[in-house]
């Protein structure tokens, strides 16, 4: 009878689970950086535009969830000072792990929940450098391609519209240090300042 048992048990353990995929919308402003020189000081940082993503979910308990996520954002780099303005065409690609805590139970039909976690971002460059650069005295930007560690936090509520189908809204907060990679400082000037990428978004998931 025990040989029965293990095998009996096992399949109710993963019976509890549910899985998510879901895609989303949204927009992505950033908070920037400065570059200071001797005298002179100049914005740089990321454009705002839209997002979009998918996301796969694994909830394996009525309150906690697992979650993968992938992100695109059309913005592109740029330096500005009052008299100038440069960017160059670009994006990024943000790819997360994420543990989300629902503050109401699996089956709800409104569950509030937060999310925290980390991955990689790939800032893309997909045009050419300015030539000539317009404001080599303070930084220039350039074509490198670069990847950086990625600190994801947020929060949002999903809403059960009907069996298997969830709308989802949120806001994440991507957080990386400085892209001196593809925008470079000139010698002996300095870049302060995180790039955060502040996103609400919008989507709709099937649960299975």
């Amino acid at each position: 009878m025990k040989f029965w048992l293990l095998p009996t048990l096992a399949c109710a353990v993963f019976a509890q689970d549910r899985y998510e995929i879901g895609a989303d919308i949204g927009y992505g402003w950033y908070r920037d950086g400065t570059i200071y020189g001797a005298g002179v000081s100049a914005q740089a940082g990321i454009r705002n535009r839209f997002a979009a993503g998918i996301d796969l979910g694994w909830e394996f308990s009525d309150y906690v969830s697992a979650q993968f996520s992938y992100l695109y954002h059309d913005g592109h780099p740029f330096l500005q000072t009052p008299s100038t303005k440069v960017d160059i065409q670009g994006n990024s690609d943000a790819l997360t792990i994420e543990g989300l805590f629902h503050f109401a139970r699996r089956g709800r039909r409104l569950r509030p929940f937060v999310a925290g976690g980390a991955g990689a971002k790939e800032y893309v460059i997909a045009g050419p450098e300015p030539f000539p650069q317009p404001l080599p005295q303070i930084a220039s930007l350039t074509e490198n391609d670069v990847w950086k560690v990625v600190y994801s936090v947020g929060g949002g509520v999903t809403y059960l519209l009907r069996p298997h189908l969830l709308l989802r809204g949120e806001f994440r907060d991507y957080l990386t240090t400085f892209d001196r990679q593809e925008i470079v400082p000139a010698p002996h000037n300095t870049a302060r300042g995180i790039f955060e990428q502040f996103t609400p978004l919008f989507g709709v998931s099937y649960t299975f």
